[in-house]
């Protein structure tokens, strides 16, 4: 059984070696239950981690025991039962941004269930719910939605991010401070469950394997099919920038601290979406202003960043808009394209923004540190809104009391993260995360090097998490290095 504050160093992944004595039998039996169609690849097969592995974080090597290829639930259920009865742990992958390569088990010798293949849609058009397989990458989320109706929900800008992993563990995007996180849309799922079950959870059935799902899905469950609420797309929407070159770092952490003020504002509207991104010698803030181009103009944005140059554009056409998000997430991210990274996540509430002299004490270590690179980027994103409407323990995501997130990576085109890197993103994080409140972690920011990762990522959910998995998975069937430990109820 797994030790909840399993530290993952990358030497000790590197180093790893799975033992596969029981290899012969799981190979048998998932042959078997993939015969009719389907397909699987085990470690040892030729171009097995180019063509079937596709590790995102190359920084982190791991090598499954298997990487199953299921069309159907029911196909996804026989793969559980094969690994569950032989002994192994299973992962279900979804896309392909796992930050720490959890989706691939996070470490060797688990069974991968790759998702790509559950490509069902569906549109009721009397409650506007739809209906979406879990392999269903966002890009084709957004299309396949606006040609049901001209509908849309709430999720992130990257479009090869997969939606099972991102509806699960929360999916923040930019109309999330109007309509909600992505698990906020989920009204039913199918679910997988460790005992090889199919079974239907929403608030009527089955309601702890829904409320676990719902922020924590990889450690409870592979979820095959989402229903979801879904709106219409947002109309005229105005996407803006301002930036600053160079500077020193008293003007950056100036524009940092004007930019805090106004996002804290309780009485901000919503329709606005904002992220501030710190690179090299930029500093950038971006974001997206639902409504028209008087409406925006009227909120006067520019006014509240002195010395900045600034640019606006009109999108009257949704697809138009979330394609230029994509591009911006490409530009930022690399488009899905793997690399060698070490990522960190952190947050604020409107009650522990960070003091002006935190904010200038980043300031002049940013300008002073080794960072070990020059690609690399602090990422702090606005959000509050419908999500902070939400109780805490109404899901499992815990974070709803969360104001503004910080995304930090470094990142190496050359080889390994160094030492250096580490410490440079450790020493930011540390330096402005508030002492006297419980770190917090986004659970789709992944950092396999933070001792207590469960606690960051479920806080105060992390009890009823740990008491529902040793209900529905005491043998701990669905694990990563850092998801929630199994405790009998007595």
């Amino acid at each position: 059984m797994a030790v909840r504050n399993f530290l993952l160093t990358l030497g000790a992944v590197s180093a790893a070696i799975a033992d596969y004595s029981n290899q012969p039998k799981l190979k048998t039996c998932l042959q078997y239950a993939l015969t009719d169609s389907g397909r699987v690849a085990f470690a040892g097969d030729p171009f097995y981690q180019v063509a079937d592995v596709k590790r995102y974080n190359l920084n982190i090597p791991v090598t499954p025991a298997a990487v199953t290829f299921p069309i159907s639930s029911h196909q996804v259920a026989a793969i559980v039962k094969c690994a569950a009865d032989n002994g192994y742990h299973v992962q279900a992958k979804s896309g392909g941004h796992s930050y720490a390569n959890y989706g691939l088990g996070g470490t060797d010798g688990a069974v991968i269930v790759d998702l790509k293949n559950l490509q069902q849609f569906s549109m009721d058009n009397t409650s506007w719910h739809a209906t979406i397989g879990s392999g269903t990458l966002l890009g084709d989320v957004t299309q396949r939605l606006h040609d049901a109706g001209g509908r849309a929900m709430s999720h992130g800008t990257c479009p090869q991010v997969g939606s099972g992993g991102h509806f699960t563990i929360g999916g923040l995007g930019p109309t999330s401070r109007q309509f909600g996180a992505a698990l906020d849309h989920i009204v039913e799922t199918e679910v997988v469950l460790a005992n090889s079950s199919i079974v239907r959870a929403s608030e009527s059935e089955n309601q702890d394997v829904f409320w676990a799902i719902k922020g924590a899905a990889s450690g409870f469950g592979i979820v095959t099919e989402f229903t979801v609420r879904t709106e219409p797309e947002p109309g005229t929407a105005v996407k803006y920038e301002y930036t600053l070159k160079i500077g020193s770092s008293q003007e950056r952490a100036s524009l940092f601290k004007h930019w805090q003020a106004y996002i804290s504002n309780p009485q901000l509207t919503r329709k606005l979406a904002s992220t501030l991104t710190l690179l090299e010698d930029t500093l950038i803030i971006t974001g997206t202003f639902f409504g028209t181009e008087e409406e925006y103009k009227a909120l006067d944005i520019g006014s509240q960043f002195p010395g900045v140059n600034g640019t606006a554009v009109v999108f009257q056409d949704w697809l138009g808009l979330v394609g230029d998000w994509a591009e911006e997430a490409a530009l930022k991210l690399g488009g899905g394209i793997a690399s060698n990274f070490y990522s960190k996540s952190t947050g604020w509430t409107s009650k522990n923004l960070m003091s002006n002299e935190t904010i200038d004490s980043l300031f002049e270590y940013i300008d002073t540190a080794d960072k070990g690179t020059l690609i690399w980027f602090l990422l702090f994103d606005f959000q509050g809104g419908y999500t902070n409407d939400i109780p805490t323990d109404a899901t499992a995501y815990a974070h709803r009391d969360v104001l503004l997130w910080l995304q930090s990576y470094s990142i190496n085109l050359l080889g390994s993260v160094s030492q250096t890197q580490i410490t440079f993103l450790d020493r930011v994080n540390k330096m402005i995360t508030p002492n006297d409140h419980p770190y917090a972690a986004y659970p789709g920011y992944v950092d396999p090097l933070m001792a207590n990762g469960a606690e960051a990522y479920w806080g105060s959910n992390l009890a009823r998490l740990e008491e529902i998995k040793g209900e529905i998975d005491p043998d701990d069937v669905f694990r990563n290095p850092q998801s929630p430990m199994p405790t009998l109820r007595h």
